[in-house]
């Protein structure tokens, strides 16, 4: 068996696509099983019609195709294929992308789905949207959840010099990519609040800019209470998670949700809403009762200062997470794999 990857999400240098890809191919290659990669070309169109031509061409027995990010080639594969939908934002809110970039992304996602074999998703949430959405049936789809490096989020880790040199002893982390689908914004009102600002925590955010972010970075910038790092390096990611009081995660939406279990295995209380996969995935996290700016308030009040509701988050956190590996993982996608091999 070969499992064949894009490079574009293989040597992209972040993200949980990335990290998903990552992990399951180094799994694949612990247990002997081969993996090469889809090469891409210098432009995303060239890369796409160059994903499409790999799956055209003969290749050798006991080929798999794994397009492990949405979108794949643009007609029917000649190989054994699956490709990973991992959620579908736009089922529930409005503001994951723009009505433009929406469309071109469903049109790519439904040929993807079209044109292999079969069809992987990281929850019975986003399970239910890509059914629901793009009509697969059952049959051709697998939920396959992601799995947690619980010891390198566990393992203590310091911060790096510079990053601890902006930062203060106690804080408030929100970690991830910045983009509406985040709900930024609605945190930063929350931390204006008299009730948050008694705290007196400031709100530390770790991530890059990504699409439709430059209003929410205005927002984030013009705030006293909050700490902009911008991207943060493997090791200050974990050792961000470790050195916060709470990590807040108001998201709308999320397929999957890594950065809620990461913060689990690094020891800290999560506080988080339950859109989406969030709902089954975050286990024993202190939830928002709901996303208006009041509930967040209280539930950042609550993850700081209340100790039994701490206790209760920290107690049952790591049991919680340690049921996401990737050992698990990587031996259902060999199922699949197998599966389509036929």
């Amino acid at each position: 068996m070969r499992i064949l990857m894009p490079s574009r999400i293989l040597d992209r240098h972040t993200g949980g696509n990335t990290t998903y890809a990552r992990q399951i191919a180094a799994g694949l290659t612990s247990r002997g099983i081969d993996v090469a990669k889809m090469p891409a070309r210098s432009h995303p169109v060239l890369t796409m019609l160059q994903e499409t031509v790999t799956g055209l061409q003969r290749g050798q027995a006991g080929d798999v195709l794994h397009y492990v990010a949405d979108t794949g080639p643009l007609i029917k594969v000649r190989r054994p294929s699956v490709v990973t939908v991992h959620g579908v934002a736009s089922r529930w809110i409005d503001v994951a992308r723009n009505a433009r970039q929406e469309k071109v992304w469903r049109t790519r996602v439904q040929r993807a789905i079209d044109s292999t074999d079969h069809v992987i998703t990281v929850s019975n949430s986003s399970a239910d949207d890509v059914h629901e959405i793009f009509g697969v049936d059952r049959d051709r789809l697998t939920t396959i959840e992601h799995g947690i490096d619980i010891a390198t989020f566990a393992t203590p880790t310091e911060l790096s010099p510079e990053t601890r040199a902006l930062i203060p002893e106690k804080f408030v982390l929100y970690l991830g990519n910045i983009e509406p689908r985040k709900n930024l914004p609605s945190l930063v009102k929350a931390f204006a609040t008299p009730e948050v600002r008694a705290l007196g925590l400031k709100l530390v955010v770790a991530g890059k800019p990504a699409w439709n972010a430059d209003e929410i970075v205005k927002v984030l910038d013009a705030s006293p209470d909050v700490i902009r790092l911008g991207f943060v390096s493997d090791e200050d990611r974990r050792a961000l998670m470790q050195a916060c009081t709470v990590f807040a995660f108001p998201s709308l939406y999320e397929g999957f949700g890594f950065p809620v279990l990461e913060a689990m295995a690094a020891g800290t209380v999560v506080v988080t809403s339950d859109r989406g996969s969030l709902a089954e995935v975050a286990g024993p996290a202190i939830r928002f009762e709901s996303l208006e700016i009041d509930a967040i308030a209280q539930g950042i009040v609550t993850a700081v200062a209340d100790e039994s509701a701490r206790k209760k988050a920290l107690a049952e956190g790591g049991d919680w997470v340690s049921k996401f590996t990737w050992d698990a993982s990587v031996e259902k996608h060999i199922e699949v794999y197998k599966k389509v091999l036929g």
